[in-house]
């Protein structure tokens, strides 16, 4: 039996680490993507193998910065010459702004860094994987492939202390629905997660802020999400649960989108 392959961009902490043990869990090898941080990937690499289902799966540490164009190629070839293919894209790396500034004080500097990670690097490493399971037609694809663009709920919330942020997360929900389009005649599903207040170090400054704003009824389910939640749902989109579903956005954030008097 084939064991499917999956490339999670951002996976050595947070919500990409979550999302890489579902798919250790469900049966998936994984290419950790990383930036910097070889030791965390490493370590999560022997997390995944702990909850494994099987011993022939493989879960590699993949170093690359996907806001440039030639690491994102590496990227790319790297997973393929240690996994031996990919079945699915998962697009979750991505980062905040290193000083939150009001909309009157911010700088071009930080936007054309979120700008360049959070949305230029997975539509064209989305490019780069479209492009390399195309050319190995017409060859039987594996069962499923598939995309996946995880988000934020600052795709439609306005935080005017982190411009950045939400406008390159809306970004990236564009480009999922983009890619949605374009590929859907290929047969290769693609999906938006978005999730909403997440337990990670990357709201650890915020803790005390978003406890309180939980305890006052901000999220319905009345708690933090956590990179779990985030990794079930790209799990069972991964896995081809959704087969005719292309282009729906799977909000994970207990309810924050409702509106509700």
């Amino acid at each position: 039996m084939t064991i499917p392959v999956a490339l999670v961009t951002g996976a050595s902490r947070g919500l990409g680490r979550g999302i890489a043990l579902e798919l250790a869990r469900a049966g998936w090898s994984v290419g950790i993507n990383y930036a910097g941080n070889r030791a965390a990937a490493e370590e999560c690499a022997g997390l995944c193998a702990g909850v494994a289902r099987s011993p022939d799966q493989r879960f590699v540490p993949l170093q690359g910065d996907i806001a440039q164009a030639d690491q994102r190629a590496a990227l790319v070839a790297g997973c393929l010459a240690q996994l031996g293919r990919i079945d699915s894209l998962v697009n979750n790396a991505g980062v905040a702004p290193t000083v939150r500034a009001d909309l009157l004080e911010a700088g071009e500097e930080s936007f054309d860094r979120l700008m360049g990670i959070n949305a230029r690097g997975p539509y064209f490493l989305t490019q780069a994987v479209a492009r390399h399971w195309l050319a190995q037609r017409p060859a039987p694809a594996a069962k499923h492939l598939s995309v996946v663009f995880v988000t934020s709920i600052s795709v439609h919330t306005a935080s005017t202390g982190r411009g950045d942020y939400c406008m390159s997360k809306a970004a990236v929900s564009m480009g999922a629905q983009l890619w949605s389009a374009r590929l859907a005649g290929e047969g290769i599903p693609v999906y938006e997660v978005r999730p909403g207040i997440m337990k990670t170090d990357m709201t650890s400054a915020v803790t005390a802020k978003y406890d309180a704003l939980i305890a006052q009824g901000l999220v319905p389910q009345n708690r933090w999400g956590t990179p779990e939640d985030v990794g079930l749902a790209v799990a069972a989109l991964a896995g081809g649960s959704f087969p005719f579903s292309t282009g729906a956005v799977v909000d994970v954030d207990g309810g924050f989108q409702l509106r509700r008097l």
